[in-house]
């Protein structure tokens, strides 16, 4: 097998003193996608950020590609800058720029962080904005979309700086039920291409269908790991068991 794209080991991360991430190790080869589940609170979206360095890791190793950094000593800036380049997050709320039209929304990105002239960005916007079928959206403002619309040009924002690691906080949990679909239609494609991608969600039937491994964090440790099958199928821990129960048979 070749060398995972995405390396994690013994990652841990503290607030005020209160444990979030407890010695959090996995890896993923290129073009697979990562699930990852577990109760509110339990670390999921620090470790999504952790691996985005939007929230520095107290200890642990990460490497994404040929990027990696030991955490347990002080990281560079530049290395830290590097990690954000390899690495595109989907949020749970869109945080799109009001102000700015559907294409200078996906163009930023290139334009000013990667210096790519304009016109070649706004070419890619508009392949990319025709991949998440938004292609007629490209002059609308984010006020004028929907929200399962907005999440797909946050996609589509992602994807535009090209990076080799796909993150996902909860893509669908602040949408209602009948736009989730056309979200994870968006998602279930980009696996399909061969993306690799960390997908934090609730939604067990997306991670049933797409995912490669599941991973089951609760107090900031993974507690079990595995196929979509042994984990959501089988699972061996009672904290899993319990889990999986009230997310799919809450009543």
């Amino acid at each position: 097998m070749t060398e995972p794209l995405l390396d994690v080991q013994g990652v841990r991360k503290e607030f005020d003193g209160v444990p979030v991430l407890r010695d959090v190790s996995f890896s993923a080869q290129s073009g697979t996608v990562t699930v990852v589940i577990g109760p509110s609170g339990s670390g999921k979206t620090t470790l999504l950020r952790t691996l985005n360095a939007l929230d520095v890791a107290d200890g642990g190793t990460i490497r994404i590609d040929d990027v990696s950094a030991d955490f347990g000593s002080t990281v560079d800036k530049r290395v830290l800058k590097s990690f954000r380049a390899q690495s595109g997050m989907v949020f749970q709320s869109h945080n799109l720029f009001p102000h700015k039209t559907v294409l200078q929304n996906i163009v930023e990105g290139p334009v000013v962080v990667q210096k790519r002239p304009a016109d070649e960005a706004a070419k890619d916007a508009r392949v990319l904005l025709d991949q998440v079928g938004l292609a007629d959206k490209a002059d609308s403002y984010p006020f004028q979309l929907s929200g399962g619309q907005q999440q797909r040009v946050g996609i589509a924002r992602a994807l535009a700086l090209q990076p080799e690691l796909m993150l996902f906080d909860e893509p669908t949990s602040a949408l209602d039920p009948e736009l989730v679909g056309e979200v994870l239609v968006v998602m279930k494609n980009l696996a399909a291409e061969g993306w690799t991608m960390v997908v934090v969600t609730h939604e067990i039937k997306f991670a049933q269908q797409v995912a490669d491994q599941v991973l089951f964090i609760d107090n900031g440790v993974v507690l079990e790991s595995g196929t979509p099958a042994e984990v959501l199928a089988e699972p061996k821990q009672e904290r899993t068991q319990q889990f999986l129960k009230r997310i799919l048979d809450p009543l």
